[in-house]
């Protein structure tokens, strides 16, 4: 008996999701579908991933940006320092 009806709900739902495939609501999808990736395409996104590529390649280049400013800072005070011990410019 539980056979039959697990049989039986199985073939509903077999048959309620070849009606659907079949209906205007399907096509309605697939026409929305392909219309939102032909506008986000024109709109030129990006996907989250090279999204994330590029946050992290700027944030690299940011921190290696600081990294050089400390040390032209570094090379400033070095040369300011044998300036001042030397008393005159190299200019």
């Amino acid at each position: 008996m539980m056979n039959n009806r697990t049989q039986w709900m199985e073939d509903l739902q077999k048959n309620l999701s070849d009606l659907i495939a079949r209906s205007p609501a399907a096509d309605l999808e697939r026409n929305a579908r392909a219309m939102m990736t032909q506008t986000f395409t024109r709109l030129d996104l990006v996907t989250r991933e090279e999204f994330e590529v590029q946050t992290d390649l700027l944030a690299r280049a940011r921190m290696r940006v600081d990294q050089l400013g400390e040390q032209v800072q570094q090379l400033q005070a070095r040369l300011d320092a044998l300036e001042a011990k030397g008393g005159s410019s190299p200019s």
